[in-house]
């Protein structure tokens, strides 16, 4: 069947406008970046961004200006503020971290492209459709935490063979989509390897931190791991802290918190995501729309050892899991 002319034509006018609007000179288009937890600790991820969309030729205060908003781990309503903030300065795109900022984004806009990153699973969130297909007004990134979780527990019981009662340290409060989705994945992993599990909840400041360690110290806790969660990112550096004064061995979700010192990671690249987050924006911003840019799955995951970290609480880490470790930290 013959294509209507006019119909094509209009297609092609409106595609014309797009990439003229995205090339037209002096225009500063508007990044808003929404994240729950804490400007601090997300800084080294947002310069990842930053550095890929600068390669991509979008250079802040000449192209580009991005507009932060961190929730700081305050209450659910004042982070729906900060996103209805950058719904009310008309920003071209959201990049919205974590399950609970994709949802805030897609409350406060419908028409916003959002691209989301770190989210668990988004279908099963409502936030799209499907990953091929995600419709609306949402595409980005997932981050496979809740599938490899399961993982996590396998490398600690070997690593700690005694491990009869692990900690599972929750930042935030329990109750999140993502979070649940974690716990489910855990559980009947840790049952089938004959590890107990004791929930330890914190909110993102010292003091309910140390007394998350110290209900561990009671209960005699072997070894912990944290639930993927922005808010526990943020509060790597002490989390690891505390595990080394209490001498518990941990594994983590990502490399930045081996980076602070921490004992052994397993997960994705968060600095690839945040790159690849860069990939997407640019696509909108020269036009594309969201429900044209298929949802990634993570392709780069990596097991990293600190070995200096082992010797520091006496733990020694048998050499066929050393051998399978992408990195060594000696």
């Amino acid at each position: 069947m013959a294509r209507n002319p006019i119909i094509l034509l209009i297609g092609l006018t409106l595609a014309s406008v797009h990439l003229a609007e995205a090339q037209q000179p002096g225009r500063i288009f508007r990044i808003g970046f929404l994240d729950p937890s804490t400007a601090s600790g997300m800084a080294v991820l947002v310069d990842a961004f930053r550095q890929e969309l600068s390669k991509l030729g979008w250079v802040e205060g000449k192209n580009i200006a991005l507009e932060y908003r961190f929730g700081e781990g305050k209450a659910n309503e004042h982070f729906k503020e900060l996103a209805a903030e950058l719904v009310q300065i008309k920003v071209d795109v959201i990049v919205a971290r974590g399950t609970i900022g994709a949802l805030t984004a897609k409350e406060a806009t419908s028409t916003i492209p959002i691209v989301m990153l770190g989210v668990g699973d988004p279908v099963e969130a409502g936030l799209i459709k499907s990953l091929a297909q995600p419709s609306g007004n949402i595409t980005g990134l997932i981050s496979l935490s809740p599938e490899l979780i399961t993982k996590r527990v396998e490398l600690l019981k070997e690593v700690v063979p005694r491990l009869a009662l692990m900690g599972v340290l929750i930042i935030g409060g329990r109750g999140s989509v993502g979070t649940e989705r974690q716990i489910k994945e855990l559980e009947p992993a840790a049952q089938f390897l004959r590890v107990k599990l004791v929930y330890l909840e914190a909110k993102g400041e010292p003091k309910s931190l140390e007394n998350a360690f110290e209900t561990a110290k009671r209960q005699r806790v072997d070894a912990f791991t944290p639930i993927s969660r922005p808010f526990a990112f943020a509060e790597r550096k002490p989390i690891v802290e505390l595990a080394a004064k209490h001498r518990l061995p941990a594994i983590y979700s990502t490399r930045e918190y081996v980076d602070e010192g921490g004992l052994m990671s397993y997960g994705t690249d968060a600095r690839d995501q945040y790159s690849r987050a860069a990939y997407f924006v640019d696509k909108i911003l020269k036009g594309t729309k969201p429900a044209d840019l298929p949802v990634e799955q993570p392709t780069k995951f990596e097991f990293i050892i600190n070995l200096r970290a082992a010797k520091q609480i006496g733990l020694t880490i048998p050499p066929n899991v050393l051998a399978r470790a992408d990195k060594v930290i000696k």
